[in-house]
């Protein structure tokens, strides 16, 4: 039957003799196992001898054919034409041969993988490794992909610096949501509220393993301290031993202008119990979002985060919110999502 499908037939020849290999394989002239074996070994053995166009009409009906291990496995290195079906559908391929198509073959078939029913852990790896951000993208969007934490762990270090992985990693519903504190102070305002929406949402027993994770991990995007650390830090102490140190001082420290700028961070970190270098990357940017959900999350009330933010922004060079707009802002961090966030910064720093 096979060995008369030369690459010079017609097309209604073609699909005529497409149409009994295709009844062979629902159970026709292979009905059984043996059969069905030696149409798959004869399949596997002619199939290079066709043209592309006629492989590609072969895996189309192999993509359904579950029995078809061995023509499966050789169409799904072939061209993406031919190899397209096969790594979307076909259930006969192992995660050894989906591991050879990703280390050997196009992004284009890393991403017919991705559209795949039940992708393993170690495949879900081998894409984030090997695939450009639109595989990681489709990968993320795929909701029977099963993701190690180790892979997470590498798609947010991506998502640092690559916009597009971001949106897709927070909406991911089995993203482990300590991995939502390093995107925060990345991501624009929308999937912020979102980030905050989880932590309001997911349960107390799944933060405190979140926060067990975190635990082991290290913080390693500091910028070093500032020069006059050493001075600021002494000021900041003498200021705790008299018992002066508290949430209302932070004015007093911000009106000492950008000379006084390292005592207040020293100040605004050691009273809302984070690490130096979240407060002076927080400030430096003038980000008024992490600024008031530090305050929520430290309990400063909201005529001191406007004091704050007022000031930050007065220092910038554009024109930022209203009191108004600010006042609102910090009242749109829900408490407990701040209090989560601020705990997951401090386990990142602790080890």
């Amino acid at each position: 039957m096979l060995a008369g499908m030369s690459n010079d037939m017609s097309s209604e020849d073609r699909r005529e003799l497409l149409r009994k290999v295709t009844d062979a394989m629902v159970g026709g002239a292979a009905s059984d196992a043996g059969e069905l074996v030696k149409l798959d070994e004869i399949l596997a053995s002619a199939a290079a001898d066709y043209a592309v166009q006629v492989r590609s009409e072969l895996a189309k009906l192999v993509a359904g054919a579950p029995a078809f291990g061995r023509t499966a496995s050789l169409f799904a290195l072939d061209d993406i034409e031919v190899a397209a079906p096969i790594l979307r559908k076909s259930r006969a391929l192992s995660d050894s041969t989906l591991l050879k198509v990703i280390a050997k073959n196009s992004q284009a078939h890393m991403m017919a993988v991705t559209q795949r029913q039940d992708i393993s852990p170690t495949v879900s790896h081998a894409l984030v490794e090997a695939g450009d951000d639109e595989v990681v993208v489709s990968l993320l969007a795929n909701d029977t992909a099963r993701i190690a934490h180790g892979t997470f762990e590498a798609v947010t270090a991506r998502a640092q610096t690559s916009t597009v992985l971001q949106a897709p990693l927070v909406r991911r519903k089995d993203v482990p949501v300590e991995m939502l504190t390093e995107l925060y102070l990345k991501v624009e305002n929308g999937l912020r509220l979102e980030i905050l929406t989880k932590y309001n949402t997911v349960s107390g027993a799944e933060i405190d393993k979140a926060f067990q994770r975190s635990r082991s991990r290290v913080d390693k995007s500091g910028n070093g301290l500032p020069p006059d650390f050493r001075a600021a830090q002494a000021k900041i102490d003498d200021l705790t031993r008299r018992g002066f140190l508290t949430p209302p001082g932070l004015a007093t420290l911000l009106r000492e202008g950008a000379g006084g700028r390292t005592a207040f961070n020293i100040a605004f970190a050691q009273l809302a119990d984070v690490e130096f270098d979240l407060v002076q990357r927080t400030v430096a940017a003038r980000d008024l979002d992490t600024v008031a959900l530090l305050c929520r999350g430290a309990g400063f009330d909201r005529a001191l985060y406007l004091t704050i933010a007022i000031a930050l922004k007065n220092s910038g060079d554009r024109v930022g919110p209203s009191a108004e707009e600010l006042g609102a802002l910090y009242e749109t961090v829900p408490v407990q999502a701040a209090k989560r966030a601020v705990r997951f910064w401090k386990a990142r720093t602790a080890a």
